[in-house]
C-alpha cells in the first residue's frame, strides 16, 4: 500500500470498526502467507489451504480499497 493510504487507514481504522476487522485480518492472512512460503514443501493440503487464504486476503483488500475509495480527497 502507498503511505497516503497507510495515513487514511491509520486515520479511519479509530472510527471504523469494519475497516479495522479488515485490516486485522488481512495482516493475520499476510502472515499465515509468510509462514507457508518459507516451507520448504507443502503437502497438496497445505497448498489449497495457501490458494483459499490468498483468495480470502484478496476479497479483503478489495474491501478495504473500497472503503479508502469513499474517503479518499476528503
Amino acid at each position: 500500500m502507498e503511505a497516503q493510504d497507510e495515513t487514511l487507514i491509520s486515520r479511519l481504522i479509530e472510527h471504523n470498526p469494519e475497516l479495522k476487522q479488515l485490516m486485522d485480518t488481512h495482516r493475520k492472512f499476510e502472515s499465515q502467507l509468510d509462514e507457508m512460503n518459507n516451507r520448504p514443501y507443502l503437502t497438496s493440503e497445505d497448498d489449497l489451504e495457501r490458494k483459499r487464504i490468498q483468495k480470502a486476503k484478496l476479497a479483503g483488500k478489495d474491501k478495504i480499497e473500497r472503503i479508502l475509495a469513499q474517503h479518499r480527497g476528503q
